[in-house]
């Protein structure tokens, strides 16, 4: 199980070297197809649009973090389609895209489609001349032509095929326009005839490389550029695949001849390849003399200056709050007095065997609990806070968001990739935390990892906090909001104090276009959020429902509130019905937050109770899917000490919360 929307729609995952896939296992005869681009280039779109199925897309670098893959029909021919992380190129910088290259090279798919942001034109060509390089039949789809037609920029596409040698279909998908196209250029994917030629001295280097590479062996000429690059992963594959001793020999002639080159390979590699993207697209390319003006560079620009983007951010939040407050706490109330009372009160009358009636309609009844809880309760207010977030996601807004932050997170110890992740983890810990695996340096990873799972709330638990913070007024939400804010940035700094330096990323974020977004995907997205919360949550608030009732029954439940008592009551200041919210937790914060509505709406909490119960299951125990990603990350020992350290400290700091609100409140 995945956090919120890890995983949406997913038909098969691969991380590392396996591949798993939805279906059994694929004929032979059926053609492997791989989408490969840059980051934020559209792959993900085009993969749902040829394949009929769901992966979450998003206007932001590392949406996708795994592979994934599914078999579907393509103009009567059965094919395998994978959607795959982002690529820069051939050179490897990250596990993401080694990922991909290890697919590519020993699994060689049949056909390429290569997708390019028609914005992005000559880094797409980058990686273009690599995959070219393979000999692999390709496609491009030329996406997100409308951007540059708006900007006043043409793209030859017909003239770029020529110069490619491979068919160039424009599209644009986040409206599906193009994918008819696309798909029948499917059967007419070609290897390109065009040949790029380094120089005499350098072509005769790779020549050398190559024809000591095994005769059996594919893409030998790539193969002897990326040694000549000193690809840092490339040596440690072949030995598996070829043996060391082979290895060993090819190794050590590479570095004769790159002696012989003076160390001058590289450049000169990078200078050829520059000037043949900038001769395409100068042949290719038009653009106006005078550009319309641009409103989303502008926002763009504004959202990370380091005066003007905050109070576009503490727009945001405010948008988002009072949405939840006076629009999906509105209509959870609705739901509630008009479908859910009756229908309560109705069974109240006709199931009269008292366990039985406990079980459907009491504290931890299964209807009550559980059914109505996830559906009348937290369905409408994630349905708001989903299509406002999908609406913040796919403007383009995060990215921006990260920049804005940089000085921040680099007093905690992170920078480059690690400020994406932590702004994942506002949408889903669990994929956020997955995105770490970029982290070249050790301390960086851990600090990342630990501070996505301390005090971060996720999308769903962000959605209720404000609901029911929302009740209590803006001031609530000020305290709570300033607290973890506090907290969390005090937690880096001590990590960031505490543990042994070593090398950091480099920063370097990618910038995706601010877009309007599309009405049709926001829809489609905030649907497949909410089925996957249907899917994999509801059962949770059933099964969590039915082990309450029944430890309950059998009277463990009353044994542990008794044991806990004097945290809960005395440190807290919680009524002992928090214990089954925290208990709900483990299982789901979702879960604990409905408990915490219903305790709300029965005269249960007060002010300060409610305040110290969203500070307390906002920090604590992260969810069981995160926590598995956490130990995936740093290992299981490392994951085990951060969840205890992590519960301790929510404790404690809700401890001082309450006092110092109790104390300023008698005043």
């Amino acid at each position: 199980m995945m956090d919120m929307d890890a995983g949406i729609g997913q038909t098969g995952t691969m991380s590392g070297k396996k591949l798993k896939d939805d279906n059994s296992s694929s004929s032979s005869s059926v053609k492997r197809i791989a989408i490969v681009g840059l980051p934020n280039t559209g792959k993900s779109q085009v993969f749902n649009n040829l394949t009929g199925k769901y992966t979450l897309v998003a206007n932001y670098p590392l949406t996708t973090v795994e592979m994934t893959k599914t078999t579907c029909r393509i103009n009567g021919k059965s094919y395998e389609v994978i959607d795959t992380p982002g690529l820069h190129c051939l050179y490897i910088h990250s596990e993401e895209e080694l990922i991909v290259r290890n697919m590519i090279f020993k699994e060689t798919p049949d056909i390429i489609i290569q997708c390019i942001d028609a914005n992005q034109l000559k880094q797409s060509l980058t990686l273009t001349v690599d995959l070219l390089e393979l000999g692999l039949p390709m496609v491009i789809s030329l996406n997100a032509i409308d951007e540059t037609a708006k900007k006043g920029v043409w793209i030859d596409s017909a003239g770029l095929s020529r110069r490619l040698g491979v068919p160039v279909i424009e599209s644009i998908a986040v409206n599906g326009l193009g994918t008819p196209d696309l798909k029948a250029a499917i059967a007419r994917a070609r290897r390109s005839k065009c040949n790029l030629q380094y120089g005499e001295i350098i072509d005769h280097s790779i020549s050398v490389i190559e024809s000591l590479l095994p005769e059996k062996m594919r893409f030998r000429r790539k193969t002897a550029i990326l040694l000549m690059l000193s690809d840092p992963f490339l040596a440690d594959y072949l030995a598996k695949e070829h043996g060391e001793e082979k290895v060993a020999q090819v190794t050590e002639q590479v570095k004769a001849v790159r002696q012989q080159l003076h160390g001058h390979f590289g450049h000169a590699l990078n200078n050829k390849r520059s000037r043949w993207a900038d001769d395409i697209i100068e042949s290719t390319t038009k653009k106006q003399k005078i550009a319309p003006g641009q409103f989303s560079e502008a926002f763009g620009r504004l959202s990370r200056h380091p005066v003007f983007g905050i109070p576009i951010l503490l727009m945001v939040f405010s948008m988002m709050y009072l949405l939840v407050v006076n629009v999906a706490n509105v209509i959870a109330g609705w739901m509630d007095q008009n479908l859910w009372i009756p229908v309560e009160s109705r069974i109240g009358s006709l199931v009269t065997i008292e366990w039985l009636n406990d079980f459907l309609i009491g504290d931890y009844g299964v209807l009550s609990l559980g059914l109505a809880n996830a559906f009348l309760t937290i369905l409408p207010i994630l349905t708001v806070f989903f299509m406002a977030f999908n609406i913040l996601e796919d403007i383009g807004y995060i990215p921006n968001l990260c920049v804005l932050t940089k000085r921040l997170f680099d007093k905690l110890g992170l920078s480059g990739s690690a400020i994406m992740s932590i702004s994942l983890a506002f949408g889903c810990k669990t994929m956020a935390t997955l995105t770490t695996e970029s982290l070249r340096s050790r301390k960086e990873k851990f600090i990342a990892v630990y501070l996505i799972a301390f005090a971060l709330p996720c999308a769903a638990q962000m959605a209720l906090n404000m609901s029911i913070l929302g009740r209590l007024g803006v001031r609530a939400f000020m305290i709570v909001f300033f607290t973890l804010g506090f907290i969390w940035i005090l937690v880096g700094l001590l990590l960031n104090k505490i543990l042994k330096d070593d090398n950091k990323s480099i920063f370097l974020q990618e910038l995706p276009a601010i877009r309007l977004p599309n009405p049709k995907a926001v829809l489609v997205k905030t649907y497949y959020r909410l089925w996957w919360f249907i899917k994999e949550a509801v059962p949770v608030f059933i099964y969590a429902a039915v082990i309450l009732f029944v430890i309950d029954k059998v009277g463990l439940l009353d044994a542990t509130k008794s044991a806990v008592k004097p945290v809960v009551n005395g440190l807290l200041g919680l009524p002992l019905g928090m214990v089954d919210a925290l208990i709900l937790s483990m299982a789901r914060h979702e879960a604990a937050a409905g408990l915490i509505i219903k305790l709300m709406k029965t005269g249960q909490l007060n002010y300060i109770q409610s305040i110290t119960s969203v500070v307390i299951t906002t920090m604590f125990v992260p969810c069981l899917a995160n926590i598995m990603a956490m130990a995936k990350k740093i290992g299981s020992k490392r994951a085990i000490a951060s969840v205890i350290m992590i519960n301790c400290t929510a404790i404690f700091v809700a401890g001082i919360v309450n006092w110092v609100l109790s104390v300023l409140y008698k005043l």
